[in-house]
């Protein structure tokens, strides 16, 4: 089997191709600094055409027998068990994954895309009754037409596959734009993937644009029908405004500001290792990390001292090395930042339990005891920093924990299930994880936020209610009598 070629390239029509753009893309691995690929940028043009032959070739797809689509998600899902170490090499080269997080990565993509097999056999319609005599209803399932995807650079290909796989199987045309930090794991990679599986050609495409030469052009384009979006809460907000005045439907899972709490009655030596793994993992790039640490006042000494000890035991380095939990930050940009604000929350008199350095894309793990309101604690990091935060008792740390703006994902720790469930009940945020730790997601669950943390929920059944909708025809079988 030969490994994928070509992947530098937007695919635009059923084509590989250079873009149009003035600009060009270098893709490096956030590791070393190595050259990956060098794209040629996708122009406004090129968009344009992207979206007109998905909505082109998507009238024929959406006629396609069901079963066809079916056939085509579980060859893709074949492919990607396949090619299951090539695709995992490429997420630790280019998206810096440490090799337990690219195996959790393309796990959930294999079933995310398994799950979206069974969606064209939901594409249903319904006989109803009528009110009138004579006349009977049918309400038919369809697709929405042509879904835009936006995705990110920390999990580039589960969080575009958990739209782009739904979507299509659903008998949507897709258009798809990653992260310029990720475009072969976020994009090209995920298209070559459907393209051997037998997508027709046109209906799916992905385009490695400059941000800055099309602006607000995919998301306020007048084909698509649906935006879906993962990113940041401040991309979010332009794009629900930009999706309103356009009247698009949108699907936006934004920022966290995530916590795990161990209230006073916890197994500390197990509730250490769940908020190491929950904050550490991926470098805390993940917008469900475990920002905020809120731990009851009674314990909190102990449980500092034993997650310092345990933090001070991460591997740190090459993500290609089996053992590395904290690899690189995508970019030394990013790096820097997360150092910077740290020290910024030094100034404002935080105690740093742990410090951390950093050396290039690479930032040693930091541990603050902080408040609230400390600035660190306050951001959603996206970086190993964790912010251990003192509670006065279960209603402070409730209290706590919401007392933020985002409401993405949580943890609770308690030896009493009941207390827990009452603790996850009070918690304003869309996941509450009982003694275990905030990142988790699987295709058979409702994945979302409250908050400013998102509008929607992805998973389960719920995706492919996003990207379908009904049309209601009714048969006036016998002559109707008009009061005219």
């Amino acid at each position: 089997m030969d490994a994928y070629r070509d992947l530098h390239l937007n695919y635009i029509s059923g084509e590989w191709r250079p873009g149009a753009g003035s600009a060009q893309i270098v893709d490096t691995n956030p590791y070393d600094g190595s050259e990956l690929a060098v794209f040629q940028a996708a122009s406004l043009a090129d968009l344009d055409e992207a979206y007109e032959s998905a909505a082109a070739a998507q009238l024929e797809w959406a006629g396609t027998n069901p079963y066809q689509f079916n056939a085509i998600m579980n060859k893709a899902v074949q492919i990607m068990q396949t090619r299951y170490d090539e695709i995992i090499d490429w997420l630790v080269h280019e998206a810096g994954s440490t090799v337990l997080k690219a195996h959790i990565e393309l796990d959930s993509c294999i079933g995310v895309t398994a799950r979206a097999a069974g969606y064209p056999f939901l594409l249903e319609t319904t006989v109803s009754p009528s009110l009138l005599p004579n006349k009977t209803n049918y309400t038919i399932r369809k697709p929405v037409g042509v879904v835009g995807v936006i995705g990110p650079f920390n999990f580039p290909m589960f969080l575009a596959m958990r739209t782009v796989a739904p979507a299509l199987a659903a008998g949507n045309g897709v258009v798809l734009k990653p992260s310029s930090s990720t475009p072969i794991t976020g994009g090209t990679l995920i298209a070559r993937i459907f393209e051997e599986a037998g997508v027709p050609a046109g209906l799916f495409s992905v385009i490695v644009p400059k941000t800055s030469e099309i602006g607000d052009a995919f998301y306020a384009h007048p084909i698509p029908d649906v935006i879906s979006f993962t990113g940041s809460t401040a991309v979010g907000r332009r794009i629900g405004e930009v999706a309103g005045r356009e009247v698009k439907k949108t699907m936006l899972e934004l920022g966290g500001n995530n916590a795990v709490v161990v209230l006073d009655d916890a197994d500390v030596d197990y509730a250490v290792r769940a908020a190491v793994f929950g904050r550490f993992l991926h470098s805390g790039q993940i917008c469900m990390s475990a920002n905020r640490i809120i731990v009851d006042r009674t314990i909190f000494d102990e449980f500092a001292a034993k997650f310092v000890k345990l933090t001070k035991t991460l591997a740190v380095g090459n993500p290609a090395v089996p053992s590395t939990l904290v690899g690189p930050l995508i970019n030394e940009g990013e790096a820097k930042r997360v150092v910077e604000w740290v020290a910024k929350a030094e100034a404002e008199g935080a105690e740093i339990l742990l410090e951390g350095r950093r050396e290039g894309t690479l930032v040693y793990p930091y541990v603050i005891k902080a408040t609230n309101q400390t600035w660190t604690a306050q951001q959603e990091m996206f970086g190993p920093v964790a912010n251990l935060i003192i509670a006065e008792d279960e209603a402070d740390a409730l209290r706590i924990a919401n007392d933020t703006e985002a409401g993405l994902s949580g943890a609770v720790h308690s030896a009493s299930k009941e207390r827990a469930f009452r603790f996850a009940q009070g918690w304003k945020t869309g996941m509450v994880h009982i003694n275990d730790q905030s990142v988790n997601d699987e295709p058979g669950i409702a994945f979302g936020g409250e908050k400013t943390s998102g509008i929607g929920r992805f998973g389960r059944d719920i995706t492919f209610d996003e990207v379908t909708t009904y049309k209601w025809i009714s048969d006036q079988t016998e002559q109707r009598q008009y009061p005219i």
